[in-house]
């Protein structure tokens, strides 16, 4: 019984290490390298002009959407959970599942706009 309760608590602690490092993890510029909607995959370059399309997550909470040389700002908070994302950008919350997330590569679903793969860039 000391062992699972051992085990137990081991794993909480880890879970909240992990969970704290996700919004830091967060921060940076991230690049759209994969879209997918309706289980087809989605031309970036067709729909976007480009293929520079980021998404920048700054310190306290503030946001940039960058398309090209068009740059959008806004807001972005996630859960406690950390498995959804808000970002507002001119009043308007976009929410987004989190499908996976570590420090390099980001996964996130929206009921519309559909599956979107982000790297992180340098």
């Amino acid at each position: 019984m000391k062992r699972k309760s051992l085990l137990l608590l081991l794993f909480l602690i880890c879970s909240i290490g992990i969970n704290a490092q996700t919004e830091k993890e967060l921060l940076g510029k991230w690049q759209l390298v994969k879209w997918t909607h309706n289980g087809k995959e989605k031309d970036i370059i067709k729909n976007f002009k480009t293929d520079e399309v980021y998404q920048v997550f700054l310190d306290g909470n503030k946001f940039e959407s960058v398309i090209g040389d068009k740059t959008k700002k806004g807001k972005w908070k996630l859960s406690k959970d950390n498995s959804k994302l808000t970002i507002t950008s001119a009043l308007i919350p976009a929410k987004f599942k989190i499908l996976s997330f570590d420090a390099q590569k980001r996964v996130i679903e929206h009921a519309t706009l559909g599956t979107m793969e982000y790297a992180k860039k340098e």
